[in-house]
């Protein structure tokens, strides 16, 4: 764990909270490392929930197949993001959802009702925990609601476009790279991936966007994605 340190002290879920004082909860959480390769779940759906999950190195994607097989893409995650903690204070029976490794990965996962239930000592380091699990529960609802106003656009075009200008607005400049492959947006998104890519070679032809890969730039706009309308 030495060299996840940093990892940890920058994780939401240990804001607040120093080294010292991560090591001594991670104690009283039953912290344990877990190694996961490319391809491989770290959790499926329909297993128990109760764990808390925090990736330090690596990359996973919370996933969600339907009856056929269809997936969609819930989100994907970075070194230092949790995992997990909405399903277990819920008290599902079963996750319904994966959490999927994109690349070979670590984790540190806890036990969330360590977690939630404060310890015999009352430590303020716990106090802090509880209180920066309940922010990031909040957070993670706000951006579900994204995704779902995203969704809810009429035409791909429009799910695609909506991501697109909230990428930039939270980077306040037109240059960005997502964290999503093209497969993967087109997952997070619920289209074709076929469908968006022929969007997009509209778009660059249009002048709208230019991009390679995970790398986008949004070009002057028209007035009707300025003011939140697509064009009749």
């Amino acid at each position: 764990m030495e060299d996840f340190w940093p990892v940890l002290s920058g994780c939401p879920l240990f804001k607040g909270i120093d080294v010292e004082e991560i090591k001594a909860l991670l104690g009283c959480l039953g912290g344990k490392k877990m190694d996961v390769s490319k391809g491989e779940p770290v959790f499926l759906e329909g297993d128990a929930p109760g764990l808390v999950g925090v990736l330090l190195s690596g990359s996973v994607q919370i996933v969600q197949d339907d009856y056929y097989g269809n997936r969609s893409v819930l989100s994907m995650l970075s070194p230092g993001e949790i995992f997990g903690e909405a399903f277990s204070c819920a008290g599902l029976d079963a996750l319904p959802v994966s959490v999927i490794a994109l690349r070979d990965s670590s984790l540190l996962l806890v036990d969330s009702r360590r977690a939630l239930d404060m310890c015999s000592n009352a430590c303020r380091f716990h106090s802090l925990l509880i209180g920066n699990l309940l922010r990031e529960l909040a957070e993670k609802n706000l951006a579900f609601t994204k995704k779902i106003r995203y969704m809810s656009q009429k035409t791909t075009r429009d799910k695609l476009m909506a991501y697109l200008l909230d990428q930039a607005k939270e980077r306040g400049r037109g240059e960005f790279v997502i964290p999503f492959d093209r497969q993967s947006l087109a997952d997070y998104l619920g289209v074709e991936r076929s469908a968006m890519s022929a969007e997009i070679g509209k778009l660059k032809r249009a002048g709208i966007l230019d991009t390679k890969a995970s790398w986008f730039c949004l070009k002057q706009l028209g007035q009707d994605y300025k003011t939140g309308h697509r064009k009749k």
